[in-house]
């Protein structure tokens, strides 16, 4: 069977990248071909066009590049009506997806949401045309299926996280291996900073989480960079002796950390799975940040606390994130017993989740569903 996948980010491309193995490995004659990144096209997809072309953050950066979006809109539904799947599957990217699900459901083609855009957080009116278009949902987030079906009326499916596969599938890293290969000292605890995958928000979280540095002599810190962008782009922030970077290596640095600076997205939760206490980072241009905070109706912006409904780790979001507030929070999540709260609620935040095999079961609803 022909299965056609959009993912448009870093996070997208990991999990289309897990969803192609399991249909493979449920539907070994699966013909996938796909929007996302080299995870999805290492995995046995057909890769038509890489999420690096499409990561436009921001409300003003979408305004600029409106014609380019048009125009992967209209190609996009050239290439499925080329192809002619037996069903669409939209990861996530809910601004592009949404609209090849109207046009897709009206032409006809079986349409599956698998990770549902957060339309809980904001444009909840969204919900709307997900029912008019989409035939089924998968969603990772246990409060998502009260959601959509006790205050919206639309069954879906809970599958559980996919996160808790790809990181049980991980290697197992050896800290002094990785010190070792890095150039980092056996005396020191790692910081790990998370800046996020957008050359947007790296420029803007970045600097503000290295002015940290100079405080924490006794410490390495260690930046994760995005395999959404060139190594070179971060060799500007890495002129301090005592600033170091690993790309392709985020789950290998996690899993040597004490304690991290994160920017909100996927990777608050990714740390959390790796016990690894954190300081939550947002910050967004003026304008974008005036627009969002008018329709977020959110209390929290990490998905830790999300899912766990109350304040778990310390989340600093626009004109909070200071340098101050960023070495407080730093210095309490290394010892004591804040740092020993935000342990113990990891541990309850994985049994909420709920166990492995998201991709799996996923992968197998989808292929029952086209063979009825």
């Amino acid at each position: 069977m022909k299965y056609y996948i959009i993912a448009g980010e870093a996070s997208g491309d990991l999990h289309g990248s897990n969803l192609i193995r399991a249909l493979i490995k449920a539907d070994p004659e699966a013909d996938v071909r796909c929007w996302g990144g080299d995870l999805m096209e290492q995995a046995g997809g057909t890769l038509v066009k890489h999420y690096k072309e499409m990561a436009f953050m921001g409300f003003a950066e979408v305004l600029a590049n409106i014609r380019q979006i048009f125009k992967n809109i209209t190609f996009c539904k050239e290439d499925i009506d080329a192809f002619k799947p037996d069903v669409v599957i939209f990861i996530d990217f809910s601004g592009f997806n949404l609209r090849i699900a109207s046009w897709a459901k009206a032409e006809g083609c079986r349409t599956n949401y698998y990770i549902s855009p957060q339309v809980w957080a904001s444009r909840e009116g969204r919900v709307r045309k997900i029912k008019s278009s989409i035939d089924d949902m998968y969603v990772i987030l246990p409060f998502e299926k009260s959601f959509y079906e006790e205050k919206h009326g639309f069954p879906v499916h809970y599958v559980g996280h996919p996160l808790l596969d790809a990181i049980e599938a991980g290697e197992t890293t050896d800290p002094s291996g990785f010190r070792k290969k890095h150039g980092l000292s056996t005396e020191k605890d790692i910081i790990a900073l998370l800046p996020g995958s957008r050359k947007q928000e790296v420029e803007k979280m970045l600097s503000l989480m290295l002015s940290v540095v100079p405080v924490f002599p006794d410490h390495e810190f260690v930046i994760a960079g995005a395999p959404s962008l060139d190594n070179d782009f971060y060799e500007k922030f890495t002129g301090n002796s005592r600033v170091h970077f690993v790309t392709g290596e985020t789950y290998a640095l996690l899993q040597c950390a004490r304690a991290a600076l994160v920017t909100s997205g996927t990777a608050t939760l990714e740390t959390a799975l790796f016990k690894v206490p954190q300081v939550v980072c947002y910050k967004g241009s003026w304008l974008s940040y005036q627009i969002a905070r008018r329709i977020i109706t959110l209390k929290y912006i990490s998905l830790v606390n999300l899912i766990m409904d109350r304040e778990v780790v310390t989340e600093l979001i626009q004109n909070d994130l200071t340098h101050q507030a960023l070495v407080t929070e730093l210095k309490a999540i290394l010892s004591g017993p804040k740092r020993d709260a935000v342990l113990a609620a990891y541990e309850k935040l994985e049994t909420k989740l709920g166990g492995g095999g998201a991709s799996e079961k996923a992968a197998g609803m989808i292929v029952d569903s086209i063979k009825t």
